[in-house]
């Protein structure tokens, strides 16, 4: 093999950035022909697929618990990042060191010749390589966009689970749920676990998997749950869970995702046997950092990265479960091409003064669009010059028995969780590059 192009993981995911003409293109074709050049035999290990709009890192990280409680040798690949790119791909719960991910960079860089793929391509490849080097037992993988065209689809999983469909990426998957729900059905295969998690199927979603001869397994149909407080069961034909443990994710909609978890390892259970011990630990344990995640304090603050009227409306209603003495101010930055009148729409009850930030890149969009946004619901809104100055103007205008909520992308929370800005002696947030 030749000498790496890059000695830094910096390098590498800079020149992959430039690589491609285009950011985003859909399909499998440059994927596929780089995967088989890597892999001409198709790997040994349990493969699960999760698509959906809202809670595919939730599900993920659920059965990730669950089956590492279970003993298993798990490998785990999840996008966006927050923090480091390093943490899209974990074995055994460690994210893949920049040491491994140069080096398989350089090997998809060799076998790829004049193939050109893109920044996700290239993550994606990595992850099945590391994964097969790794000789995990078990793949979980989180599409990225869509479901039918995203290179993750490249895999044909054991089982696949759409958690819901909403309005997002309508410019690449469609103008409604019908549309995008035809798009998310692309990750089912034929005689495999099809399970959708969302209550209100989209028509197109179903007939898809009937028409490929999937195994189509509907919450509420073919599983269920239900909940009294903190309190849940689950049940599914004649299997039935009574006193699952309070779950390790915060948010009554997480027990919905839970449930789906459960389904899609029932599914399996011939081949992937999980005792119930191993499903009680991992449900308690499970953790993701940027889902209603909460800080504690006299000034609660909690980190969301809900960023479409759907992950907004969870938000609002996780909010309204939870309601606090004082204000709740909140800290939004959107991408240009999101729904921000149905953001705003979705938190308009739960949030009472809004600090809109801008942020920059190709996708940004200005706060100053957000304050108007706000304004034809009558919020009070005043933007900030950046997120340092909406930390620091919500932190000293919050008293105790406020909260603040940071939302909106994964580009508004993951500043400020590197921050810290609840501790009065940590550095100001810098605005990552959309």
């Amino acid at each position: 093999m030749p000498d790496p192009r890059f000695s830094t993981l910096d390098g590498w995911l800079r020149w992959q950035e430039t690589l491609h003409p285009r950011t985003i293109e859909l399909g499998l074709e440059r994927v596929r022909t780089v995967l088989r050049r890597l892999q001409p035999e198709p790997p040994s290990h349990i493969a699960i697929t999760v698509g959906g709009t809202n809670g595919k890192g939730s599900c993920v990280a659920l059965l990730e618990a669950i089956l590492r409680a279970a003993g298993y040798r798990v490998g785990a690949y999840t996008s966006p990042h927050l923090l480091r790119y390093n943490e899209r791909i974990r074995i055994d719960g460690a994210e893949a060191s920049d040491a491994a991910l140069c080096r398989i960079f350089a090997r998809i860089d060799a076998a790829r010749g004049d193939v050109s793929l893109t920044y996700f391509e290239f993550g994606t490849l990595a992850a099945l390589e590391l994964f097969r080097e790794a000789g995990i037992e078990v793949a979980l993988l989180e599409v990225g966009l869509g479901g039918r065209l995203d290179a993750v689809n490249v895999v044909d999983a054991d089982a696949a689970l759409v958690v819901s469909i909403g309005l997002d990426h309508t410019d690449w998957l469609g103008p409604d749920r019908d549309s995008i729900g035809y798009e998310k059905a692309g990750i089912y295969r034929a005689g495999r676990p099809a399970i959708c998690a969302d209550p209100d199927p989209p028509r197109r979603l179903v007939e898809h998997a009937r028409d490929i001869g999937a195994t189509f397994l509907q919450v509420g149909r073919d599983y269920g749950f239900s909940r009294a407080g903190r309190a849940w069961r689950w049940w599914a034909d004649s299997l039935c869970f009574d006193d699952p443990p309070p779950l390790g994710l915060a948010g009554s909609h997480q027990i919905g995702n839970a449930a789906a978890a459960l389904m899609t390892l029932a599914s399996l259970s011939g081949r992937l046997p999980v005792p119930a011990a191993a499903i009680r630990a991992g449900l308690a344990q499970a953790e993701l950092p940027g889902r209603f995640q909460s800080i504690s304090g006299p000034v609660e603050w909690i980190l969301d990265v809900a960023h479409n009227p759907h992950g907004a409306a969870v938000l609002a209603a996780n909010l309204r479960e939870r309601p606090r003495a004082g204000q709740t101010r909140a800290i939004i930055g959107l991408l240009a091409d999101k729904d921000a009148h149905g953001v705003v729409r979705a938190l308009a009850g739960p949030i009472d003064i809004w600090h809109p930030v801008s942020l920059t890149g190709p996708r940004g969009r200005s706060g100053d669009d957000l304050v108007r946004v706000l304004s034809g619901v009558g919020a009070q809104a005043t933007a900030a010059t950046d997120l340092a100055s909406a930390c620091h103007a919500a932190r000293t205008a919050a008293r105790p028995g406020d909260r603040i909520v940071v939302l909106g992308s994964f580009q508004t929370v993951a500043p400020v969780l590197a921050a810290q800005p609840w501790r009065f002696d940590s550095p100001p947030p810098q605005s990552r590059e959309a």
